[in-house]
């Protein structure tokens, strides 16, 4: 159960077996009017910067939208995704609801792209399917249909289903369908966060494909969000979660996901906690303080 995505020259595997893969959620105007207003004006030093931010965070994938009102999406995304390209070598995840923005990101996009997003609705499913199988890219499944979005896990888990079976229909193979469980906030859905659990272990045991979701919905109009975000985060992981579209920048997530590589298998002799956490050696520091102190005393002397 191994999804592939790739630039032109490096390539992301999403898995259970492999470590948790981060798609960087920054590269997005929705709710960031400055943001919004300057790739409006065709100013995209703010993707420039937001682009190499994540990747020196540590996000595998970065999630690029377009979608400013009044503005040409389809342009703006292709714009971006060049930029993007040129900064780094790390694969896209083309992000609308715009059928037309989705062909023009795929258009330019270098590689395999993930796409983002499709509903279990058969309009969208009829629109966004083809695309997908053309380009040869993979997508994210959002467990809604025509109905809404229900409470019910198993009527989210049945619109899962529906979309990777439609896929299959299209001839994009079932490991090419990322599903997005859809979650509800706590404070409003009491059960919202054993709902995902339940759905994300069906999703992997009963159609075989990876998963992913936006984590920090669960705590929305909740206080000390950050909190709750890393333990769902945490548990949605050893419920089968293997990526998520989130904000790599924010260190307590880095810690978070590498602390559940350690604790599924998936970061072998715990290297990558290692290395992140390896405190500076008493030697190195004693270096440090004695090439101070020649100065010091160099200074003086003179």
């Amino acid at each position: 159960m191994q999804t592939i995505i790739s630039s032109k020259t490096k390539t992301v595997i999403i898995g259970p077996d492999r470590p948790f893969t981060i798609i960087g959620e920054r590269i997005n105007p929705t709710g960031r009017k400055l943001l919004a207003a300057e790739m409006a004006a065709g100013d995209f030093s703010r993707v420039e910067s937001d682009t190499i931010a994540q990747i020196a965070a540590g996000a595998h994938i970065l999630d690029i939208n377009a979608g400013i009102p009044l503005a040409d999406e389809p342009e703006i995304m292709a714009q971006a995704i060049k930029l993007v390209q040129s900064l780094t070598d790390a694969p896209v995840c083309i992000d609308s609801s715009m059928v037309a923005a989705l062909q023009r990101g795929l258009e330019v996009a270098q590689g395999k792209a993930l796409v983002n997003s499709v509903t279990g609705e058969d309009e969208r499913l009829e629109a966004v399917l083809p695309l997908v199988k053309k380009y040869g890219a993979a997508v994210i499944g959002i467990s809604h249909d025509e109905t809404g979005i229900s409470e019910d896990p198993e009527v989210r888990f049945l619109a899962a289903k529906k979309i990777v079976e439609r896929a299959m229909d299209h001839g994009i193979p079932r490991e090419d369908v990322i599903i997005d469980p859809l979650v509800m906030p706590v404070g409003a859905v009491r059960y919202g966060g054993q709902q995902v659990f339940s759905i994300l272990r069906r999703v992997r045991e009963e159609l075989g494909v990876n998963s992913t979701c936006g984590a920090s919905n669960i705590s929305f109009g909740l206080p000390n969000r950050e909190a709750l975000n890393m333990a769902f985060l945490a548990m949605a992981i050893s419920n089968g979660l293997t990526s998520a579209i989130t904000n790599p920048i924010k260190p307590e997530l880095k810690q978070t996901i590498l602390a559940a590589d350690v604790m599924m298998g998936n970061d072998e002799n715990c290297l990558e906690w290692i290395q992140a956490n390896r405190q500076p050696s008493e030697s190195g520091a004693g270096e440090g303080r004695s090439r101070r102190t020649r100065r010091r005393r160099e200074r003086q002397a003179k």
